[in-house]
């Protein structure tokens, strides 16, 4: 069996399960939910196990310390997957919602009703939790699922794809509802992103470079999850010590996530204030700071370390070039640019930001007012830390990812975007003129 004949056969058995999942109860559902959570509880040893292979393998291919933190799992983070699972079966049922009803002139009634998609194809790299999520929110919207994970990642998923494929079929759910791609062969991903018919909608998520392929070469609708390029804001009326705590959480919580911060913009008026400690925590936290020739002299007068390049055995306060502006690091540098006020750093954000999370950090109301409505992204914060911006804090339960785009879903995104509508006519013999 040739490479495409193996994946359209998983994508042919997923389109017949997802008819089958679009007539299912909620009650059903969610039962299969609540046996997919007691399945990775149940098999958490062999869940580690499997990653600790990743792990190792990862390790000898010199990877990152950040793309080593997506992808590890221990007995905590498979139970907050299952967590995950249990919070989706709380919420409501995407399903049968009416969002139009009316009686037309001719006496028709008309109700616009939300359905499942089909069948949701899921591209994504380094992140074993993203097949549960996955598999969780398109069983809570009765799609069908083709889960197509990254190489580094391929123990793992595919042992978690396999118990959660077995909870569901166990709990009632049609075989071919959960599917994986097992093979490392990128040309799976080609493959898949070309089955318009069969697949309704792919979902990419992970690197510029992958969301970027799939954007030009898919045949079948897409979903484009974006990258984070994210910005804290200080602006000179905001209290030093709440700026401090932002930034450091927004860069510091974790390096490896989209939702981290990657640039730092501080009014230049407040810059020498409320720069050194920010500058000095940063740095002792491992840290590279990429600065303006402002962000170096002040670094320079408060007595800490500068470099003519980068070194993450050595973190200093280095020259910033205009790639800095642009670049996700999901890593340990950060870009530090001081700005004349509100409408640089807006204009700044709106150049050289990716439409993911932009936070401002400010007393001033108008400040705030002006980049909560300027600023051109799928989250945008007064006084809060970029890290929020995550379908489990919204209340999503498991997001199956977080779209930089405007048409369908922005933001982060679950079980309610996997749904389009029907409308639904009832008559009583009408016929058009």
């Amino acid at each position: 069996m040739t490479l495409r004949d193996e994946i359209t056969l998983l994508a042919t058995e997923a389109k017949a399960a997802s008819a089958k999942l679009a007539v299912t109860t909620a009650e059903e559902r969610n039962g299969a939910l609540a046996a997919m959570a007691a399945a990775l509880r149940e098999h958490t040893a062999e869940i580690v196990t499997a990653n600790g292979a990743d792990m190792d393998a990862a390790r000898a291919a010199g990877t990152s310390e950040a793309l080593l933190d997506r992808l590890m799992l221990d007995d905590a983070r498979v139970a907050a997957m299952a967590d995950a699972l249990d919070e989706l079966r709380a919420l409501p049922d995407p399903l049968g919602q009416v969002s139009l009803e009316s009686t037309l002139y001719n006496g028709i009634r008309l109700r616009r009703v939300s359905v499942p998609l089909g069948v949701v194809a899921m591209v994504y790299e380094a992140r074993p939790n993203v097949t549960a999520d996955a598999a969780g929110v398109c069983v809570k919207s009765g799609n069908a699922c083709v889960l197509r994970g990254g190489s580094l990642a391929a123990r793992s998923n595919e042992a978690i794809a396999d118990i959660l494929a077995a909870a569901a079929v166990s709990a009632g759910l049609p075989e071919g509802s959960i599917c994986a791609v097992t093979t490392t062969d990128r040309a799976a991903t080609d493959v898949l992103m070309e089955l318009y018919g069969l697949v309704d909608v792919l979902i990419p998520r992970g690197g510029a470079g992958l969301i970027r392929h799939c954007v030009e070469h898919a045949k079948v609708p897409v979903i484009e999850t974006g990258t984070g390029n994210c910005h804290v804001y200080v602006h000179a009326s905001a209290d030093p010590a709440m700026a401090h705590d932002i930034i450091m959480n927004a860069k510091c919580r974790r390096l490896g996530v989209c939702n981290a911060a990657e640039t730092l913009l501080v009014d230049e008026s407040a810059a020498a204030e409320m720069l050194p400690p920010i500058l000095r925590d940063l740095l002792e936290a491992g840290i590279t700071v990429h600065g303006d020739a402002t962000v170096r002299a002040i670094a320079e007068a408060a007595g800490l370390p500068l470099s003519d390049r980068p070194d993450e055995a050595a973190p200093a306060v280095v020259p910033a070039t205009e790639e800095d502006w642009a670049t996700e690091y999901l890593g340990p540098h950060l870009a530090v640019h001081a700005v004349a006020g509100p409408d640089e750093a807006i204009a700044h954000v709106n150049r050289y930001g990716t439409k993911h999370s932009e936070a401002v950090v400010a007393e001033n109301e108008a400040v705030i007012e002006a980049f909560l409505s300027q600023v051109d992204a799928a989250a945008v914060y007064a006084n809060a830390s970029t890290a929020f911006t995550d379908g489990g804090q919204f209340g999503l339960g498991a997001e199956i990812g977080i779209s930089t785009q405007k048409i369908h879903a922005r933001g982060p995104f679950a079980a309610d975007a996997l749904t389009s509508y029907k409308y639904v006519l009832r008559g009583d013999g009408q016929v058009r003129a």
